[in-house]
């Protein structure tokens, strides 16, 4: 079985002046896309909604140790806004189970864990 992590980058600014009902139509397709992989045989090992960037802090090296500065690693206008973990044993099936998610306006990326990380 591979495990899988599925990213989830988006535009946090949309996403922090959406009202009540566009969350909870985005959180229902989410639930869709939970069930949908566990009646296809994937199974969810972790995963999680991310805090805004803006609370994020990103460590560098410098001539004298580590630096920590505030904000994300990259300054775009996507961010990584959530993940799931899912071990699979169908990519194909898989990635078609994510068009789900695709479906909601916003790309993910799907990538193996490197071989030998023990996950």
């Amino acid at each position: 079985m591979t495990t899988y992590a599925i990213l989830l980058p988006g535009d946090e600014d949309h996403w922090g002046t959406a009202d009540a009902a566009e969350r909870a139509r985005v959180y229902g397709e989410h639930e869709r896309f939970s069930a949908a992989l566990a009646e296809r045989g994937h199974r969810v090992v972790g995963g999680a909604e991310l805090a805004h960037s803006r609370e994020a802090r990103t460590v560098r090296p410098g001539p004298d140790g580590p630096v920590v500065s505030d904000g994300p690693y990259a300054e775009t206008t996507e961010q990584l806004t959530g993940f799931y973990l899912v071990e699979s044993e169908d990519l194909d099936d898989l990635l078609e189970v994510c068009g789900i998610l695709a479906a909601i306006g916003d790309s993910l990326e799907v990538r193996a864990f490197a071989t030998g990380t023990g996950a």
